[in-house]
Order: C-alpha cells, then structure tokens, then sequence
C-alpha cells in the first residue's frame, strides 16, 4: 500500500471507528492492529453496533460468516479487521479511479 494509500484508508477508518491511533499508523499492520482492538472491543461490548457498522460499510455477510466461526484459524476480532480494510482499501481504490466532472448549469440553484 502506498503512503498515499495508507493516510486514506487510515482516514476512513479512523471515521468509521473513531480512532485516534489511526492517525500515527505507519504501516498497514500497525493500522489493523489498532483496529483489531477496536473490533475486540466492539465484539465484547456493542456487538449490534459493530454488525450495523459492518452491513453499512458494504462487508459481505457471506465473508464475515467464515471468520466468525469458532474453527477459524485467528480471532475473529482481527478477522473483521482484515475484511474492513480490504473494504476501505477498495473505496479509496474505486474514489481514485472514478472521477466525475462537476454539474453544469448549478449555479443558479440556492442551497
């Protein structure tokens, strides 16, 4: 992930989880661990809210199913964190590759 990359996934993470350690992440895995924790912590108290967030967030039910599973081969605390930033990694890919050109014949409309 380019430094680029990584202040923007950070960003929306941070957002998305009000994290403050988001800000001085300095790599990928230094950001999956601060979330990792924040997840832990979400899962053990506000697990509703953690689940809302991810079903907003565009997480696939069908790939957190797997990591949730007492079979999995890690916690699911650092499992959820891996799928949130593989999502967050695509938006700020997909925000980069999709320009759009301003609106035309705006300015005489009052906000």
């Amino acid at each position: 992930m380019t430094d680029e990359s990584l202040r923007q996934t950070s960003a929306l993470v941070k957002q998305d989880f009000d994290l403050t350690e988001a800000e001085t992440a300095q790599s990928e895995a230094e950001l999956l661990a601060v979330l990792a924790e924040r997840i832990a912590q979400m899962l053990e108290t506000q697990p509703e809210y953690l689940f809302s967030m991810l079903y907003r967030m565009d997480v696939l039910e069908e790939k957190i199913r797997p990591v949730l599973d007492p079979a999995a081969p890690e916690p699911p605390n650092l499992g959820l964190a891996r799928l949130v930033l593989e999502r967050q990694k695509q938006r700020v890919a997909t925000k980069r590759s999709i320009k759009t050109e301003p609106l035309e014949g705006m300015d005489d409309w009052a906000w």
